[in-house]
């Protein structure tokens, strides 16, 4: 398949490159994708599309890593968003948007009995960890998943205290034995446990919880004195409106919403109950923003999540994802180069085994470059997502690059 003409995004780059640190940051680096074979930049999307600004389209599967649950330029939303603008958004003192959300969740989310929004997924996990530490006067984190880039749990430490990083435990997802170990080793110094409540590690198989691990978790938390807070800034209200707490049916303390929150517009929700909230109000723990109370955010999370339930949206997702799920497993099968599908139906994840001859890296890259030459934007280290305005087209599409992509790497390295 022919290399995508890229010179416009490429002119971008080595722009970017004399005035922002490495052009960008984080995960939109472009090691982080191959390297001269994807767009650097994007001009613009549509439903379950993207161009970007050499004009090149894509099926979007990445979905702003997944941010974008309904589709791109959702015209309710915008609509409603334009009106608020119209009125003002950024104020001394909240707007009465802040109680209608929060109503809303309290309704949906069953351990949300008292809500305060926030900007990002790291703002929310970093605000309930304060929450935590305020409530139960422990200082250690036992965590599962990836939960941002503030210093108690960033992946990368440099320009991060010893003393601050060391406070954080890492246990394995579906491996309720390792968390019990923490527990037993830092007896009564663990303030909480964080958990994505779907294993979502980077460059891995996506993992469903396994029958009674949720519940463990549950267990070890009660009987250890630690405060419960389920990560959901990805499941929130794409597994269920009440996020993967409900599907699973396990109740965290505290439980943190984002990303697919308000389609892409900058909010995230700090989830919890009255008992442990109380350390905000009674002013033992302190958080604030000059922007958390901005309008615009809720008034187009409000709008998302009515047109979540008009449209039964979760189920519709999950109805097409397991079919997705279901169809490229039987493709990666056919082609039998160490593919691995895995994740939830909202949450499609697909993988390369390692062997010994060490190919499954040369078999990942060669994929994801045939996939996007053929206009299928994915993430190689990341999983994708199911959107509600991905056409059948879309999807029949993505079903026949999945295709083509395997039987080139079966082609060239079998």
């Amino acid at each position: 398949m022919k290399k995508l003409d890229l010179s416009r995004s490429q002119a971008m780059w080595k722009e970017a490159l004399d005035i922002v640190p490495g052009g960008v940051l984080g995960i939109r680096r472009p090691y982080n994708f191959v390297p001269g074979e994807y767009p650097l930049f994007l001009d613009c999307g549509k439903g379950g599309r993207v161009w970007d600004v050499d004009g090149n389209e894509y099926i979007d599967l990445l979905c702003a890593y997944g941010p974008i649950i309904l589709g791109h330029r959702e015209p309710e939303i915008d609509e409603a968003v334009k009106f608020q603008m119209n009125k003002g958004f950024c104020f001394n003192l909240c707007q009465p948007h802040q109680n209608l959300l929060a109503k809303k969740l309290k309704n949906l989310i069953a351990c949300a009995e008292q809500t305060f929004f926030v900007k990002t997924g790291s703002d929310a996990t970093s605000s309930a960890v304060r929450i935590a530490r305020g409530f139960t006067g422990k200082k250690k984190i036992a965590r599962c998943g990836y939960h941002g880039w503030h210093d108690w749990c960033s992946e990368v430490h440099g320009g991060i205290p010893d003393e601050v990083s060391s406070l954080t435990i890492e246990f394995h997802y579906n491996d309720i034995a390792s968390l019990e170990k923490i527990l037993i080793e830092n007896k009564d110094e663990v303030a909480c446990i964080i958990i994505t409540p779907v294993g979502h590690p980077l460059a891995k198989p996506v993992e469903a919880p396994r029958p009674g691990f949720l519940e463990d978790v549950r267990k070890l938390a009660d009987s250890h004195g630690a405060v419960l807070i389920f990560d959901e800034i990805r499941t929130g209200f794409r597994v269920a409106l009440g996020g993967a707490a409900q599907r699973y049916g396990v109740i965290p303390d505290m439980a943190l919403f984002g990303k697919a929150m308000a389609n892409g517009y900058p909010i995230a929700a700090v989830c919890g109950k009255k008992n442990i909230m109380k350390v905000l109000a009674d002013a033992q723990v302190f958080i604030s923003s000059t922007y958390f109370p901005n309008s615009l955010e809720m008034t187009a999370a409000l709008k998302t999540i009515e047109i979540l339930e008009r449209e039964r949206v979760c189920d519709s997702i999950w109805e097409r994802g397991t079919k997705f799920l279901s169809d490229i497993s039987e493709i990666a099968a056919s082609f039998n180069v160490g593919a691995r599908i895995s994740g939830i139906p909202p949450m499609p994840c697909i993988t390369f085994d390692a062997d010994p001859a060490k190919k499954y890296k040369e078999r990942r890259t060669l994929f994801f470059t045939e996939a996007i030459r053929r206009g299928l934007f994915m993430q190689p280290y990341h999983h994708s997502y199911i959107a509600h305005r991905h056409t059948d087209t879309d999807i029949e599409e993505t079903k026949e690059i999945v295709r083509q992509s395997f039987s080139e790497v079966a082609r060239k390295i079998p």
